[in-house]
């Protein structure tokens, strides 16, 4: 898969996250020039069933744009899984984020609104902390320039799902519009 299907598979399922987790009413009117600004309803279930799927995509999306040796594929795939079940707490982390942010829009105070957003920048430091301590594990499996593409791919994957979910999330300061 060459880099422009990349994109293309990776942008559609950027909006079907974005479906999925911004189901607004239909009665809000949506101006063209102010972000989103009703509040994000999405069920857990649906959270849990969308970051399913996303995973299951990265995965294949990595398969298919870092082509590896079958010898260096075991040792890649044991270090990805490893690599990916710590990347899974801190996501936890982030989506309790999401669903804090969503239950608490409307009356959320200065003070609140401070403390969730030093709360993601310590979780986005948590993301960047675990990827510098995997450099070596995944350059030990695979050789240096397939370890830089994996976190090249790791990284784009992740910054276009943070794109599309910063996008539906209301802006802390539109809830005092309503």
């Amino acid at each position: 898969m060459n880099a422009r299907s990349m994109v293309v598979v990776l942008s559609l399922l950027c909006i079907f996250l974005g479906w999925k987790l911004a189901a607004r009413p239909a009665q809000e009117p949506q101006s063209s020039n102010t972000l989103n600004v009703g509040p994000v309803v999405a069920s857990d279930r649906d959270i849990q069933l969308l970051r399913q799927d996303l995973r299951s995509q990265k995965q294949r999306l990595i398969a298919q744009n870092l082509p590896m040796t079958e010898s260096e594929a075991v040792k890649f795939w044991a270090v990805y899984n490893r690599y990916n079940d710590d990347l899974r707490q801190i996501n936890d982390e982030k989506f309790r984020l999401i669903k804090q942010y969503r239950d608490s829009w409307g009356s959320m105070s200065n003070e609140d609104a401070l403390i969730y957003i030093r709360r993601w920048l310590e979780v986005d430091s948590q993301a960047h902390e675990l990827r510098s301590k995997y450099v070596l594990d995944f350059s030990n499996a695979i050789p240096g320039k397939k370890a830089a593409t994996f976190f090249q791919l790791d990284r784009r994957i992740s910054n276009m799902i943070d794109l599309q979910i910063s996008s539906q999330l209301p802006l802390a300061n539109s809830q005092d519009a309503q």
